[in-house]
C-alpha cells in the first residue's frame, strides 16, 4: 500500500480546488473509488442505489467509524420517499453489498443504523484488480516499445474478398 504524505494530500486537495473551486471543496467532499462508478452495472447497482451509496459515503469520514445517517435524511437529500430508500437499502443488503448494523439508545430506543461497506468493497475488489492488472500490462508494453530499437513487424490478416 502506498503511503501518502501530508504534502501530497495538500497538493491533491489543491488540484481538486483548481477543478471544483476552493469554496466547494471547503464546504466538504466525498471520496468514492472510481471502479464503483465504472462498474456499477456489474455490481448490480441502479442509479438510485449509487445515489444512496454516495449519501452514505458522505458520512463516512474514518474507517473505524461507520456512517449512520437516517433514511429520512438520505431521502430528503435525494428527493425520494423514505420508504424508497428503505427498500433500496434492503435490496443492497440482500445482495451483500452493504450491511445494516442496528444502534440503540441506553434506554433501548432505536437510533439510525450503522452501515458497513464490506460487501461492496469485496464485490468491487476483483474489478479494481482487473484495472490494476491492465494498467500494469500497459506500462510494460509502453516500456517495451520505448526500449525497442526497431518497429515490430505487423502481420496483416487478409480480408475476405467481397463477392
Amino acid at each position: 500500500m502506498k503511503i501518502v504524505t501530508k504534502k501530497a494530500q495538500r497538493e491533491h486537495l489543491k488540484r481538486n480546488e483548481e477543478k471544483w473551486s476552493q469554496t466547494l471543496m471547503a464546504a466538504g467532499w466525498t471520496a468514492l473509488p472510481s471502479v464503483i462508478l465504472e462498474r456499477q452495472q456489474g455490481l448490480g447497482l441502479e442509479p438510485l442505489d449509487l445515489n444512496i451509496l454516495l449519501q452514505l459515503a458522505r458520512h463516512w469520514w474514518y474507517s473505524d467509524k461507520l456512517p449512520y445517517p437516517s433514511k429520512k435524511t438520505i431521502a430528503a437529500c435525494i428527493g425520494v420517499h423514505e420508504s424508497t430508500v428503505r427498500k433500496r437499502i434492503a435490496r443492497m443488503e440482500a445482495d451483500g453489498l452493504i450491511q445494516r448494523i442496528e444502534r440503540y439508545k441506553a434506554d433501548g430506543g432505536q437510533l439510525s443504523n450503522f452501515y458497513s461497506f464490506d460487501g461492496l468493497i469485496k464485490s468491487a475488489s476483483p474489478y479494481a484488480e482487473e484495472v490494476l492488472e491492465t494498467r500494469k500490462k500497459r506500462r510494460a508494453e509502453d516500456a517495451d516499445r520505448i526500449r525497442r530499437k526497431r518497429p515490430k513487424k505487423l502481420t496483416l490478416v487478409p480480408q475476405p474478398a467481397d463477392e
